[in-house]
């Protein structure tokens, strides 16, 4: 295993190689490098704000005059009443019959998709027909 591991690093520094001398002969090759760009005018850039160099102190005493505190309400306010009976079950007239048989026969399947007016539903290319071809 140790060999095959080595052997393959060796393969890879050999391509590795080639690779890189081939890439330095081809760059002595080239021409002189072409004349530099136009340099642009620099923008000028706003001068840094400065810090202050004092900083406010914090205020030593404490301000005397508080808010006032809100008031505890003293009356507890009534909870409704609970009703101790439930309201009359309205009456049901009729009740539907239960059908006693499972159809057997579908609805009929539309041979069209009905139309929604406004709206257009998106061809798909997989599921048209292909093109005719002429006969020969």
């Amino acid at each position: 295993m140790a060999f095959n591991t080595k052997f393959i690093l060796a393969i890879l520094l050999a391509v590795v190689a080639i690779d890189g001398s081939i890439a330095a002969r081809h760059l002595l090759d080239t021409t002189a490098a072409p004349e530099a760009a136009p340099t642009t005018p620099k923008p000028t850039i706003p001068a840094i704000p400065t810090v202050p160099s004092t900083i406010p102190g914090i205020p030593t005493t404490i301000p005397t005059a508080l808010p006032p505190m809100p008031t505890v309400p003293t009356a507890i306010p009534t909870i409704p009443k609970v009703p101790t009976t439930l309201p009359p079950i309205p009456a049901v007239t009729t009740i539907p019959s239960i059908p006693t048989t499972i159809p057997t026969t579908l609805p009929p399947i539309p041979a069209t998709i009905p139309k929604i007016p406004g709206f257009q539903i998106p061809s798909i290319p997989y599921l048209a027909q292909p093109p005719a071809t002429p006969s020969p």
